[in-house]
Formats: structure tokens, sequence, C-alpha cells
């Protein structure tokens, strides 16, 4: 009994001692730190870390905006050089390639339509014909233009113009991006048999057109390079948005899906994105078997970025308006949430075919803007220039801040239509 009574004194007494004004010691020492640091550690701190304080120093290549190197701001700028008939919906040009830069000057390919009408749209599908689109991207051919400092453009004109029938591609080419493998140049785009819209979707294979020079002439080969996945699969009606990249000595390349829509059910359209690999440029091409890769995005954006790939998921899904990171190419993280994406952004990706094993990013590049004016009856789209700071090599602090505010004018613009305010105003009265 004793003992038990002298060993409780004992221990009282050096719980007294260690509660002699210890505290101060106790917070500065790294190992018991009781709180977070007002200074913000650019290490991961040696303390418990709640899930959102173990993601900013796990899944991030820096702890604050400013330091990610895959965290931008987008910076805009009207190109000079094309004409769009004063906007009436008639001439459009939209979906970009990628950036090179050839020859000296800088090359692009994208989507040219020029019609007698603005598209009719893919719900009036019916009211179109062999000289009124449905949809912008319909009755189009690829053009290309060249550019010695990258604002001012010189159109030079069709690059892979429409196919005869019954080629595939026939109605319409589309949405093309390049590939310079062993020497040769490779375009893929979509091709399309028939107007969009008329089989209920955007339905159409990916086709190539090959050549010795960024000037052509392109050979079109008349084929299905990357057929659509079986019945049931995600793939099974559309191959979007074709972009190649060259890694370890092979080609990659990423395209986007749409699927799961339901108009009885109330779904729409989800849009995800897959990968496809080959040896040769036309094929055959094996997809992967995570496919899909990326549960977001739209139009697909993609460059080589240290040992792996970064990719835009541009505007659709739960990780919209993200910049990813695959280290191993396949599986991607949010790296960054950023502000006023590309909407169709083709970047200049100056080792995009160079089969590097440590990617330099990317500072700029062409996207497109739909319907600038905002009216539906003129729609068509318009080729800009977008600038910004994911690269190795450049150091821009402007193009890293942060807390956009949106004009006043363009918040409103923002608001309730008719029925939410219907809504509103029975929640009001129930409450009465």
């Amino acid at each position: 009994m004793n003992k038990i009574f002298y060993a409780f004194i004992g221990l009282s007494f050096m719980l007294t001692s260690c509660g002699q004004d210890t505290s101060k010691k106790t917070v500065q020492t790294k190992e018991a730190t009781t709180f977070f640091p007002f200074d913000l550690p650019e290490e991961k701190p040696n303390m418990p870390l709640s899930a959102a304080m173990n993601r900013n120093y796990d899944a991030y290549m820096g702890v604050r905006p400013e330091t990610n190197e895959l965290f931008t701001q987008f910076k805009y700028t009207k190109l000079k050089g094309f004409d769009y008939n004063n906007g009436d919906g008639t001439i459009s040009r939209r979906d970009p390639s990628k950036v090179i830069f050839e020859n000296g000057k800088y090359y692009i390919w994208y989507t040219h339509r020029e019609t007698p009408t603005a598209p009719v749209g893919i719900p009036r599908v019916e009211e179109s014909n062999d000289t009124i689109p449905s949809a912008d991207w319909d009755l189009s051919d690829i053009f290309y233009a060249t550019s010695k400092d990258g604002f001012t453009w010189e159109e030079q004109g069709v690059a892979v113009p429409r196919p005869a029938k019954p080629n595939i591609g026939h109605r319409s080419v589309t949405t093309t991006d390049i590939l310079k493998f062993k020497g040769k140049y490779y375009l893929y785009y979509q091709a399309f048999s028939e107007a969009p819209g008329k089989s209920g979707g955007d339905n159409c294979p990916v086709a190539v057109s090959s050549s010795d020079s960024p000037n052509g002439p392109w050979t079109p080969h008349h084929k299905d390079v990357i057929p659509n996945g079986p019945a049931g699969s995600w793939d099974q009606f559309s191959i979007h948005d074709p972009y190649p990249i060259v890694h370890n000595g092979k080609i990659y390349l990423y395209y986007k899906s749409d699927f799961g829509k339901n108009k009885k059910e109330g779904k729409g359209n989800v849009r995800m994105h897959g990968l496809a690999i080959a040896e040769n440029p036309l094929g055959p091409f094996k997809k992967h078997e995570l496919n899909p890769i990326m549960n977001s995005g739209h139009e697909t954006t993609l460059f080589p970025f240290k040992e792996g790939v970064a990719a835009f998921a541009i505007r659709d899904g739960n990780e919209s308006n993200t910049i990813q990171y695959a280290k191993d190419w396949v599986n991607f993280e949010v790296a960054a949430s950023v502000d006023l994406m590309p909407d169709a952004g083709g970047p200049f990706v100056k080792d995009a075919f160079t089969d590097t094993k440590y990617g330099q990013g990317i500072t700029w590049g062409i996207s497109h803007f739909a319907r600038p004016h905002g009216d539906w009856k003129r729609n068509h789209v318009v080729l800009v220039r977008f600038d910004c700071d994911l690269s190795l090599e450049v150091n821009d602090p402007a193009m890293k801040k942060h807390h956009n505010t949106p004009k006043f004018e363009y918040l409103l613009s923002h608001g309730l239509n008719g029925k939410q305010r219907e809504r509103i105003s029975a929640e009001t009265k129930s409450l009465k």
C-alpha cells in the first residue's frame, strides 16, 4: 500500500512539473507542434493533418497556386488575318490542331466551314441538305494557316478536302490534329458520311491523311484507323478529337467519347477521354485496357510534362476546369483548378514528337470561342490565341495570380429562368 501511495505522489509531482509553462517549448518543437503554423510550410510538417491538408502537400506540385507548376491564368488575344464575313454565321473556324514550327514559321490546321447559311442546329437536322449545315462542323474541310509571330496568320487554304462519295468523310472532315513521325506528317480527323445528328448523335470514324511536307499535298488513306468500340461499350458511337503524341517510340493517341445519354431518364451526355496506342501512324491502334482514362473533359489538350503528360479537363465532368497529370501517361490525377480554360486548346508543344523523357510544358496556343456575339441564329466559331505559364522554362508571376472576379454585368447575365422563379415563388408561399 505504501509503495502505491508513494508512486502516486511521485507521479503527481511529475505531472505538476510538466504543467509549469512548457507550452512554448512544445510549439517550438517540430515533432510536437500543436497547431498549424501561420507561415505556410513549403514542406509537409510532421504533425497530424486533415485529409485536405494531406492532399495539399501530396497531390499538387506546390502548396500554393503560385508555386504549383501546373497552375496558371489564361490570357486571350484576338488573332489577325481571319475573316468571318461580319459574323453572319456563314464562315466558321474551330478546333485547331497543335501548333508546330517548321520552315521558319508556325503552322496550324483547323475545321473550316463556308456555307451559304448558318447551321440550323442538330435538333433541326432534317432541314439540312447538301448546302445547309446541321451543326457548325457540318459541310467542313480542313484548312491550314501559317504565322511568323503567332498573332497574325495567313490562311493558306484547304489541306484535306471532303473526299468523293462513298469514301468516309464525304459529308464533312473536322477536328483535326497533327503528328510528325519519322520525317512524315499525319493529320488525324473525324470523318462524317452523314450530317451530324442524323443518326441521333455525333457519330464518325477517325480517318488519316499523310504528307512529306506540312504544306502538303496530303494523301488520304480512306480507312477508319480507330474503330468505335463494341456494342454496349462507352465509345461504341464516337471517337472524337484524336490527339497524337510520341512516347516510348510509339504513337499515344488520346480521344474523347460521348456516352450515357438517355432522354427518357433525363440523362445527358457524359464525356470522358480514352487512349489508343500504335507503333505505326496508320495503325493498328490498340485501345488501353483502363479506358476511359480521364473522367472529365471535352476537347483533348495534352502535352509532355516532366516524366509524364499533362491534360486539360475542359468544361465537362466532375473534374472539369482542372489541369491533370499522369506520370505513367495513363492514370490521371487533378493537379490544379483553373479559370477561363481554353475551350478547345491547340497548344504549341515543342516536344510533342521528340519522344522526350522530361517534358518542358507549354506557354501558348490557339483555341476557339463559340458564338462570339451570342446569337445562335448566326452560329459560328472564331479562333483566338491563349497564353499561359505551364512551362518549366518560364517563370511569369503575373500568370500565377488567382482570385479572378467577373464583371458585375457578366455575373447577372447568369440569372434564373422563368421556371426557377416560379419554383422559388411556390416555395415561399408554402412557408406562409
